[in-house]
């Protein structure tokens, strides 16, 4: 193959990635809808999309060459095929290798080195439904997983039809075209489906990198400093344009002696003297008459200028916000493209955890910027997990609290205020235990006992978005270490978004987020502190007030002002900046100039001297090194093309509440003690990991003592003094199992916590966990140094 024809494979793969993963998700969307209670008509058309689907990227894989995904999507085609004809029966079974081989593909097209026996596995269960006997006339039929074993083949008989025993008659109780308890599907008709009506073909698109519309996005961006600037130079004709008039209109005034002194020259004397001066005094004269017709002239000029300057710069405004407004629709992309792939994530979810969950979703359609919706992915996918994990009950413990069985989680997304949208994701679930967050709270020292005394509804639920306040009992791969919602948080606040919380203990949660529906130019506040001039986003200015001096008291240490009957802190915008610099305002003046600002719920007041103007802006990242600095945003370029900082108003809230706090606690002393180097015994019968973890832990400062199984641990834990125990579970002589439980039922040693570090991940092994009370489950496939360090942290 020469270079041309391997350059062309690679962008021709490169293409047929994106189309692949479209088709995969088409597949999946498909398999989710299955598995739901339907008629057989409406089955019929969902198997015969997912099968031209399957048959599609067979060929579009055929056409670059993967042969490995071209196999794996021939024979799902096949096993498509026989359940569409009515050959092989639906069940749960059946869908969780359908699953499987979507799976697969992903993995063969994404990370082809992980797992290379996957694809064969899967090929051999694929070739077995193929192989399945047709329906006879007297019932129905399916295969099942269970007796698709790796490495099995069908037994034929003389005929070279596979015998029954690759299939199996449904019991009469699975009713076909009925769901059970899990949900999942029983069968369809076993008679052949009706004909299906042909799909339409979908609407015709052009695919475009995305990487491109960014790049035309930012030019266009920065045609925003364009108009800026064109309207700052209107602005300074507009000046020069003054001047001449205040020129034309002196020039007028003085007309009048002008004319009185031509008179007086001209019936004066006539000595020689008076005549030269008199001729003299005439050019003088005659250049003051054409200085002023000059100047009119000048004027006339300047005033057509100023016209055509702000002609122009009405139609550049005009045509560069119908072009931002054009490229910000073109890179607006619905919710569906993220939320498609949240039933599958559920579903794997809910069978791990051994729960049983509907996922409801609405306003898919609901479009927002993509650079949005690819930040906000990873928090909705947080709070998904933390609904399956904390919220939704177990079947049996919902039963009894006389609950259905399955749980259900709804994602909603609306738009609001026009350019908004507000997503809310609830469960009806256990709800928020506000004590036990409270407490974790208070444990982690987020909070004092004095403060949890005190503490609100409202300030409690707050809480679960610190970092490291987590209620759940254990740590695993899923959830534990209190970092969801702490991400989530910091991710919409980046979108310069918001979140909120309600709960109802017994019924469910839910949050909601508010973002806007794009990240490009916003209306920002131009303002004065100390000196210096600062941007604030409009929509985050709940107020702007002119009060009096006498309306601020002091209450604990903390100034308030009272605006519309509404007692609200104060602070000085120059104090929570840490600025030193000019103040213009005048202290003898009986007035103050405030903003309110409100974030979350909380409404501050920040002082500033001067507050200048309204205007568009545009903000700029600040780049490395000060990608995240305390209390900015980012920047922008004024017309005059002086940058100036835009301020970032959760940070300015959190500020501002720090500092009150501080104020009103001077006299709480804030010595701090040296943390002590804490001890830690490693438990691993392999010398390998046992080392490996011995490293880990002492490069991060822990003292650290190993043993080789538990009952060498136990005697270690009897004669010395540690601060948690890291252990394996599989171990000759006492397991991790064992341990954990002889040191739960020692009264001295029954506070230390465990971590069970270990490749035995099923959903059994974990509650086992849980019941003898280990604090923490990490299953080592999805191991590293810095989960660990994190989880170690967290409970010590």
């Amino acid at each position: 193959m020469g270079k041309k024809d391997e350059d062309l494979l690679i962008r021709l793969r490169t293409m047929f990635k994106v189309e692949a993963g479209e088709r995969l998700k088409a597949i999946t969307s498909g398999l989710m809808e299955l598995e739901k209670e339907l008629s057989s008509d409406t089955q019929a058309k969902i198997i015969e999309t997912v099968f031209r689907e399957a048959h599609s990227l067979k060929g579009a894989a055929r056409a670059v060459n993967m042969q490995e995904i071209e196999t794996v999507c021939q024979s799902l085609e096949g096993a498509l095929a026989r359940l569409k004809h009515g050959k092989i029966m639906l069940s749960s079974n059946l869908l969780n290798i359908f699953h499987q081989a979507v799976d697969t593909v992903g993995m063969l097209l994404f990370s082809p080195d992980k797992n290379p026996g996957e694809a064969e596995v899967l090929l051999k269960q694929l070739e077995s439904l193929e192989s399945c006997k047709d329906v006879s006339s007297t019932g129905y039929q399916s295969c099942t997983s269970s007796e698709i074993k790796e490495g099995h083949k069908p037994q034929t008989d003389p005929a070279g039809c596979p015998q029954v025993k690759t299939c199996h008659e449904i019991p009469a109780e699975d009713t076909p075209g009925k769901m059970n308890s899990s949900g999942s599907v029983k069968g369809i008709s076993g008679k052949s489906m009706a004909p299906v009506q042909e799909i339409p073909p979908s609407t015709e698109t052009v695919r475009i990198a995305t990487s491109k519309l960014d790049s035309l996005l930012l030019q266009i961006e920065e045609l925003l400093s364009v108009k800026l600037a064109a309207k700052q130079s209107a602005e300074n004709l507009l000046d020069f344009k003054a001047g001449i008039d205040l020129w034309e209109r002196e020039g007028a005034k003085i007309q009048p002696e002008l004319l009185l002194l031509r008179k007086y020259l001209e019936n004066a004397g006539k000595p020689i003297e008076m005549k030269q001066a008199g001729l003299l005094l005439a050019k003088v004269l005659d250049f003051i008459d054409w200085n002023y017709a000059f100047a009119k002239s000048l004027q006339n000029k300047f005033n057509e200028q100023v016209k055509t300057a702000e002609a122009d710069r009405l139609t550049l405004d005009g045509k560069v916000n119908t072009l931002l407004e054009d490229m910000k629709k073109a890179l607006m992309l619905p919710f569906s493209t993220v939320l498609e792939t949240y039933p599958k994530m559920v579903r794997d979810l809910t069978s791990r955890e051994g729960k049983e969950v509907d996922l409801q979703l609405h306003g898919k359609e609901v479009e927002i910027d993509k650079r949005i919706l690819e930040e906000i992915k990873d928090p909705l996918i947080h709070l998904v997990r933390n609904c399956v994990d904390h919220g939704i009950e177990k079947p049996d413990i919902r039963e009894l609290s006389q609950k259905p069985r399955r749980g259900r989680i709804t994602i909603a997304v609306t738009q609001v205020e026009g350019t908004k949208v507000e997503i809310a994701v609830t469960d009806d679930g256990a709800g928020i235990h506000v004590e036990k967050v409270i407490e974790a709270a208070v444990k982690r020292g987020v909070i004092t006992h004095k403060q949890a005394e005190n503490i609100g509804v409202q300030e409690s639920l707050a809480l679960i978005f610190k970092s490291e306040v987590s209620t759940n009992q254990i740590v695993t791969e899923i959830s534990g270490r209190g970092l969801g919602l702490a991400i989530a948080q910091e991710k919409v606040n980046k979108l310069r978004g918001s979140m909120s919380v309600e709960t109802s203990p017994g019924n469910g949660t839910s949050i909601r987020i508010l973002l806007p529906v794009t990240l490009t130019a916003l209306r920002g506040i131009m303002i004065r502190a100390a000196g210096q001039i600062f941007a604030l986003p409009t929509s985050d200015v709940e107020r702007v007030v002119r009060t009096r001096r006498d309306q601020i008291k002091t209450v604990e240490n903390m100034k308030t002002v009272l605006v519309d009957g509404r007692v609200i802190s104060l602070v000085g915008l120059s104090d929570v900046l840490g600025l030193d610099g000019e103040n213009n305002e005048d202290e003898k003046s009986d007035y103050i100039r405030l903003l309110i600002l409100c974030y979350a719920g909380k409404s501050i007041a920040f002082q500033v001297d001067e507050i200048l103007r309204e205007q568009e802006i545009l903000l700029k990242s600040l780049g490395k090194p000060l990608l995240r600095v305390r209390n900015i945003a980012g920047a922008t370029i004024l017309g005059s093309g002086k940058v100036i900082p835009v301020l970032n108003v959760s940070d300015l809230i959190k500020s501002a509440v720090n500092i009150n706090a501080k104020t009103s606690a001077m006299t709480v002393s804030t010595q701090e003690n040296k943390p002590k180097k804490r001890s830690v015994l490693v438990v691993e019968d392999s010398i390998t990991a046992r080392v490996l973890l011995k490293n880990i832990l002492e490069s991060s400062g822990y003292r650290v003592k190993t043993a080789v199984d538990g009952i060498d641990a136990y005697t270690n834990l009897r004669t010395g003094q540690f601060d948690l125990v890291v252990s394996d579970i599989e171990m000759p002589r006492m397991n991790g199992f064992d341990l954990t439980a002889k040191i739960r039922s020692d009264d001295q040693l029954s506070h230390l916590p465990v971590v069970l570090v270990t490749g035995l991940e099923s959903r059994e092994d974990r509650e086992r966990g849980i019941d003898v009370g280990a604090n923490a489950y990490i299953a080592k496939s999805s191991f590293d140094h810095s989960n660990l360090l994190e989880t170690i942290q967290k409970i010590i």
